[in-house]
């Protein structure tokens, strides 16, 4: 199942990853230590499989 915008920033918290800023319904997340860097759009439906896998790769965690 896919997961939710929020389920989705909390794992990346986990990961090490901070919240940067949020323009509108899209917040910008980064990890100072590798780097890298990801947006998520905050909506309240769940992510799509693809854009889930596309963050997840950007992140460095797939």
């Amino acid at each position: 199942m896919p997961m939710t915008p929020r389920e989705m920033i909390k794992h990346l918290k986990n990961n090490g990853f901070e919240i940067v800023s949020q323009n509108g319904s899209h917040v910008k997340m980064k990890n100072f230590q590798t780097n890298l860097q990801t947006i998520i759009p905050y909506h309240s439906k769940s992510l799509k499989k693809g854009l889930e896998q596309q963050i997840l790769k950007q992140a460095g965690l797939k």
